[in-house]
């Protein structure tokens, strides 16, 4: 039985879910069975959304998604946590109290404080203060790696004036290690940048793709946790993530009429 284990490790992803298939636990799944990694995944919230825009959301019921969290934790040998979005405080407390049964098993925290780019006309609803402060002072300190967008980060370090500052403060706050993506566009390029306390930010720059996708954040901290579930250092794993992202972005493909999904299998594609 314990060889039959340890043929794959595991990995345990929080997260909305999105039926179109574009971001959460289903972005977990495919970048988990791309890269090799089994994959638990739990919605935090049901939506009702396509490729265009967010219609409506269900939170899960908090009590149950307890037992299905600790259900798994003891029966898998769960290599690795991925946390994405979260819509009431009482889940991010309750995941809280989780993670600190499990202090061995790496976080990846994907700070998603909006679901949607755009709700029809109007902005998709934004995370509440309280759930911020929540995602701040229960989950951050708990996290490996932390990795919003630049837009995240200022929303998150409030007192920061700069991406570098946004950086320092979200390790200040806690947290092992911070990437920021987006923290630097130009027309052709976009750079990313990790930062690790004792380490001077270290800076990764990418060819920008000229394709409308929805789901890299989530498809980088899903790649990010898979590959630290392989035992990969956080240093590698990180700039992997990065290139696995970016390849399953420039395969993307339309699936509706909005944004273009990630083709998270694309070294099994036909058209490379």
């Amino acid at each position: 039985m314990r060889e039959l284990i340890d043929t794959k490790p595991a990995v345990l992803s929080l997260s909305s879910h999105d039926p179109s298939g574009c971001t959460g636990i289903q972005a977990d799944i495919e970048t988990s069975l791309s890269l090799g990694v089994h994959c638990c995944a739990l919605a935090t919230v049901w939506c009702a959304r396509d490729t265009r825009r967010l219609l409506a959301m269900q939170p899960c019921d908090t009590g149950f998604f307890i037992e299905q969290a600790r259900s798994i934790l003891e029966d898998i040998p769960v290599a690795a946590i991925k946390l994405g979005h979260f819509s009431q405080v009482a889940q991010i407390e309750a995941v809280h109290s989780i993670l600190q049964d499990y202090p061995q098993i790496p976080v990846v925290l994907d700070p998603v404080l909006q679901l949607s780019i755009q709700s029809g006309e109007e902005l998709a609803p934004t995370a509440s203060e309280p759930l911020i402060q929540a995602l701040l002072e229960l989950l951050l300190p708990l996290a490996t790696i932390v990795t919003p967008d630049s837009d995240e980060a200022a929303q998150l370090a409030h007192q920061a004036d700069c991406v570098d500052a946004c950086g320092r403060e979200l390790l200040n706050r806690g947290a092992e290690a911070v990437l920021i993506t987006g923290a630097k566009r130009t027309p052709k390029t976009l750079e990313n940048r990790l930062y690790q306390l004792g380490h001077p930010a270290r800076l990764f720059s990418w060819e920008r793709l000229n394709i409308s996708s929805c789901g890299a954040g989530a498809t980088l901290s899903a790649s990010v946790c898979a590959y630290l579930a392989h035992g990969l250092l956080l240093s590698e794993a990180v700039q992997q993530a990065q290139r696995f992202t970016w390849n399953s972005l420039q395969h993307s493909y339309r699936v509706g009429m909005g944004h273009s999904a990630p083709d998270r299998l694309f070294w099994a594609s036909k058209k490379q």
